[in-house]
């Protein structure tokens, strides 16, 4: 019934830690490589770097909602709004 999620490549979901700063305030953060590449390919394309990105995101959500709660969950919620947006565009 799982094989597709139960054949997984562990490597894919190895959590990787990385800091970066994020207004000014040096931050780490652990994702799963497989999110760590999503971020990747969503900054390139903005043009920017993940940290960069994932900086702008932080901006623009204290900006609407007055804070960010969860900032590696709303990470993860991005890669996969971003992965649903490009099934929906391609379908």
């Amino acid at each position: 019934m799982c094989e597709l999620y139960a054949s997984a490549n562990p490597a894919s979901y190895e959590v990787i830690r990385r800091s970066m700063r994020i207004q000014g305030a040096v931050t780490s953060l652990a994702l799963e490589r497989q999110i760590w590449d999503l971020l990747q390919e969503i900054a390139t394309a903005e043009q920017l770097s993940v940290a960069e990105f994932v900086s702008t995101l932080y901006q623009e959500v204290l900006e609407r909602q007055g804070e960010v709660k969860n900032l590696a969950s709303l990470l993860r919620i991005t890669c996969l709004t971003y992965l649903a947006d490009h099934t929906r565009s391609r379908g």
